[in-house]
């Protein structure tokens, strides 16, 4: 454990990730909830089949290599690895995904999607850092503690392809690989992100998620505002009635019960440590427009809303031309895609229930109304570390960062956690990432801090060899 390490990982990527994951930035493979032509177009086996190339050319013993499709789902790929220089018989699992959220608008000039540029020690383009890079890191941190003669246990890579669209795929694929997975002691996920660019964030919990389409019919065909306005009501006007239901609009709280949970009183004094340690809230780290003020200044309050307080963002809209083609026309219906962030231990499935009966029940003016194209997804609350895991972060973190690990709740979503958690309760977890700082996750000038990638890649390989030695 050693700066060797570090150097040795950051020299894989230099000679050898770097390149393949620009090619990887390159491939528009936008996952299947945001394309619904994504098999015939061929990107997402594209990009898989890219990772999986790459992963066959690396020196790795006892490694086997599965790129799985099915005419029903998203492909899979499958790396497992066999114990290095250790007897034990336990599994360690690591997860990533290959799939992309859509391109966004408001890229810089000279930035876009689909066009890697590595710019100040950054790589700019959508998914590098989520989550594209976890295959390479995975495998990197692998093949380095096998160079350096370290132990590690038999490994698993899964890298799924649908995890942007809520991992729709991934149960029935676990049904199919499941006995592949053995019984893991660990599980490693790399889909996470980190509030500084300093040493390793530990996420100790993940929201879950609730979203749909809300759409409001009062006409079957627009007509002139002039001749109707005063008499046909407006969908968007009954719209914002029905979001006053579940949400304080002064506020931003959530009125839904169902959406609420409990917060844990050593997650609050989490939030309170972690504000204490940083200058600034993390509020500091968004592009506010002009005088825009964030909703509390309090850096505790400020994570804690981010993690543990349910949340509505309006995502999308139809029903609204653009505004230079704006006629004057009393629309026929406004559809609204609502994407309600979740507790970790809120039941998604009963605060979708919750949502749809208040959204659609008994409607102003007796407008159509429905809540439809919905998903849930459970959050996840970490389960307390074991001493050695907790001691090998910290090793880890501090030889390869020069400071130790600090743990965090983060505000999205992972839904092959809660599936896991719920899998494998015996299980430690350690769920982290490169998404720090203006890193502008499913946004325009998304980006990966290459520095971090490559320490956090050393990192993971010196806790794998903790774990085959752990007492």
């Amino acid at each position: 454990m050693t700066p060797a390490t570090v150097a040795a990982c950051g020299e894989t990527w230099d000679a050898s990730v770097m390149a393949a994951l620009c090619d990887y930035v390159r491939i528009p493979n936008v996952s299947s909830a945001y394309d619904s032509a994504w098999r015939a177009n061929g990107h997402m086996t594209r990009a898989a089949e890219l990772l999986r190339d790459w992963c066959a050319a690396q020196p790795v013993a006892g490694m086997t290599i599965d790129l799985l499709m099915d005419e029903t789902l998203s492909p899979l790929l499958v790396i497992e690895i066999e114990p290095h220089k250790t007897s034990r018989t336990d599994t360690v699992l690591l997860y990533g995904h290959l799939d992309k959220q859509p391109e966004m608008t408001g890229w810089r000039d000279g930035l876009g999607p689909w066009e890697p540029v590595i710019e100040d020690g950054k790589l700019y383009g959508r998914g590098g850092a989520d989550d594209g890079y976890s295959v390479f890191a995975s495998l990197t941190a692998v093949a380095v503690a096998q160079r350096e003669g370290r132990p590690h246990a038999r490994c698993v890579i899964l890298i799924e392809a649908s995890e942007e669209s809520g991992s729709i795929d991934l149960p029935s694929w676990l049904g199919i690989v499941g006995d592949r997975l053995g019984d893991p002691s660990l599980v490693i996920c790399l889909d996470s992100g980190c509030l500084d660019y300093e040493r390793m964030w530990v996420t100790t919990s993940l929201r879950g998620l609730a979203d749909g389409v809300l759409r409001v019919e009062v006409l079957t065909e627009g007509v002139h505002s002039g001749d109707a306005s005063g008499v046909v009501p407006s969908s968007f006007r009954i719209t914002r009635a029905l979001l006053d239901r579940v949400e304080d609009s002064p506020t931003g709280s959530i009125l839904l019960p169902e959406l609420h949970a409990d917060i844990p009183p050593h997650r609050a004094g989490e939030a309170r440590d972690t504000a204490a340690e940083f200058p600034e809230p993390i509020s500091g780290h968004f592009p506010f427009s002009g005088s825009t003020s964030a909703m509390t200044t309090d850096a505790a309050e400020q994570l804690l809303n981010r993690t543990w307080r349910p949340t509505l963002s309006v995502t999308g809209a139809d029903g609204l031309p653009p505004t230079d083609r704006a006629g004057n026309v009393l629309r026929p219906h406004t559809s609204l895609r609502l994407s309600f962030r979740l507790p970790p231990t809120c039941d998604s499935s009963r605060a979708l229930e919750a949502i749809r009966r208040a959204l659609t029940a008994d409607p102003p003016h007796g407008a159509t109304v429905s809540f439809s194209d919905t998903h849930a997804a459970d959050g996840w609350n970490a389960p307390a570390p074991d001493e050695w895991l907790t001691a090998a972060l910290d090793a880890a973190s501090t030889a390869a960062f020069g400071r130790g690990a600090r743990n965090f709740g983060e505000g999205g979503s992972i839904p092959f956690m809660g599936m896991l958690g719920e899998r494998f309760p015996r299980a430690q977890f350690v769920i982290t990432g490169v998404l720090g700082p203006g890193s502008n996750a499913h946004g325009p000038n998304e980006f990966m801090h290459i520095e971090t990638a490559k320490r956090l890649t050393a990192a993971m390989s010196m806790v794998l060899s903790a774990h085959a030695e752990r007492p």
